[in-house]
């Protein structure tokens, strides 16, 4: 790995804490929720580091930053990080926003775990500053395919907005469905309202309605003009990037928001570390705690370790990635190289279809597993 001249701030790593950056969506437009569990996950970690003595003898300081889900913000707060000397980079949710902070980080040498963005291509070429928790979009998305598929779902409508990660999960669609029968169409949410979405449905006669867009609008509106057209009493809605995962989603649709599939990075159990988190992780929030949760948690024990073994400089920590071998809140967290990704990548991230149970919308059903 070549190392880049070090950015301004970065002799200051050696201070009296020990730093870390950290990302998070915590304003609109950002999914600010999923900030929250995020932030909750990363902070708690930090806590029980810092509980148990710190990184030799130091406290773990988390430095939080708000992205607002904005790709110049977010490779602004990047190069302030960098300046205040930071050892890593944490977080973030939206895939766009990880995307812009992992070139620059890429670009200032410093390393950069991120927590929960899924897009494949994360920087546009393969860099060993980058290590990524939760899976890339085509292996996830895939899962998603197969449940659809098995389900029976042959014409699948997406309700998409413009964005790189919306298109890219509606090309993984089309690519794995189209050998197998299955087409994939897409109504332009930048063009259609939710009443004119659901006449294009009847006339294209779909079976499945994938809703790629924010949260809470477009998605709710969408969501209530569908469940209130008797026409479109058969068809099934799913929502892969996992909107209806968060409480929002429910206190926004109640009844109408059950019954509608999602992506999930969570097994079938917790290990003992994980129902411990999972416990001091509802306290916390006072709700049941999302898988983003659990990805901020992970961020920081894995970084914890590498700072614990390898010290705080910048190319040790980043040259560690592939050494990597921590009990994590879902299983043990090791980082290889993927193909067509050009981050390190935990490739035994668990994924799960599930949805909130229409007899119980406070309830959420594993529906399928991949």
């Amino acid at each position: 790995m070549t190392t880049p001249p070090s950015p301004p701030g970065a002799e200051r790593t050696d201070g009296p804490t020990v730093r870390i950056g950290a990302l998070a969506p915590l304003t609109r437009p950002g999914w600010v929720e999923a900030g929250r569990h995020l932030s909750a996950g990363l902070e708690l970690a930090v806590r029980e580091v810092n509980d148990a003595g710190g990184i030799a003898g130091k406290p773990l300081e988390l430095v939080v930053r708000d992205t607002a889900a904005d790709p110049e913000r977010a490779a602004a707060v990047v190069d302030e990080l960098a300046g205040l000397g930071v050892a890593a980079l944490a977080g973030e949710y939206h895939s766009v926003v990880a995307r812009a902070a992992a070139a620059r980080a890429d670009a200032l040498g410093l390393p950069y775990l991120c927590s929960s963005a899924v897009l494949d291509a994360l920087t546009e070429q393969p860099t060993g500053w980058v290590a990524r928790l939760c899976p890339p979009q085509s292996r996830g998305w895939h899962v998603y395919a197969d449940f659809l598929f098995g389900a029976g779902h042959r014409r699948i409508a997406v309700a998409a907005q413009p964005s790189v990660y919306w298109a890219s999960g509606t090309r993984i669609l089309r690519d794995y469905l189209a050998p197998r029968g299955g087409s994939v169409f897409e109504l332009d949410m930048s063009a259609l309202t939710p009443a004119a979405v659901c006449d294009e449905l009847v006339d294209q006669r779909a079976t499945a309605l994938l809703l790629l867009v924010g949260h809470p609008e477009p998605a709710v509106s969408i969501v209530k003009s569908v469940r209130n057209d008797q026409r479109l009493a058969e068809i099934v809605m799913g929502a892969p990037a996992g909107q209806p995962e968060l409480a929002e989603w429910a206190s926004s649709l109640g009844d109408d928001g059950a019954g509608i599939p999602f992506l999930r990075y969570l097994p079938e159990r917790l290990t003992p570390l994980g129902a411990r988190v999972e416990k001091a992780l509802r306290e916390r929030l006072a709700e049941a705690p999302s898988f983003v949760a659990f990805e901020g948690y992970d961020t920081i024990a894995v970084l914890a370790d590498l700072l614990r073994s390898h010290g705080t400089d910048r190319a040790r920590i980043a040259e560690a990635w592939p050494h990597v071998a921590v009990e994590g809140t879902r299983g043990r967290i090791r980082f290889s190289r993927t193909p067509g990704v050009g981050v390190w990548q935990w490739t035994g991230t668990p994924i799960q279809v599930v949805d909130r149970d229409p007899e119980k919308p406070d309830h959420l059903r594993v529906l399928h597993a991949g």
